[in-house]
């Protein structure tokens, strides 16, 4: 059996899942650096298509926000 192409609405709902999935993996992983990212969801225009292939909106922040997210990430990256 041959896998579904990327826009076929039988690949679809595991799309959304997938995309659900990350966003809640991301938003667990800010909270548990004391962020948070109030517009941060799926793209609902990206999953109201026949065949979605959903996107993320990270959204818009604060600078001070943006500033403490930049900071984790360069903690993280050298930790790593």
């Amino acid at each position: 059996m041959n896998p579904s192409p990327p826009n076929s609405t039988r690949h679809a709902p595991a799309c959304v899942s997938d995309a659900e999935d990350a966003v809640a993996e991301l938003r667990a992983a800010l909270a548990a650096n004391g962020l948070r990212l109030p517009s941060l969801s799926l793209d609902l225009a990206s999953v109201a298509r026949e065949a979605p292939c959903p996107h993320v909106t990270l959204g818009g922040c604060s600078p001070e926000l943006a500033a403490k997210l930049a900071a984790v990430l360069r903690r993280k990256a050298v930790g790593a």
